[in-house]
């Protein structure tokens, strides 16, 4: 039975994935000094969790299509 009138609505299906230095270092492929260099710079999203760096891998991947499109290329 369709109920008419009612607005579907997305549920959050669990926890936002959040990463370290060390994760996102392994996600990108890249040195962790390299993640700590953009970080120095405010080139990749992220947040303070007390004093560590945490990001989200959903705006990483965001972040990491954006770059692709900007230097014409997929990836870091």
């Amino acid at each position: 039975m369709k109920s008419k009138g009612v607005a579907k609505t997305l549920h959050h299906t669990g926890p936002a994935r959040v990463m370290t230095v060390h994760d996102v270092s392994a996600y990108l492929r890249v040195d962790p000094s390299t993640i700590y260099k953009l970080l120095r710079r405010r080139q990749i999203p992220a947040f303070h969790v007390g004093s560590d760096w945490r990001f989200d891998i959903e705006m990483i991947d965001t972040w990491r299509l954006a770059q692709g499109k900007a230097q014409g290329k997929l990836g870091v």
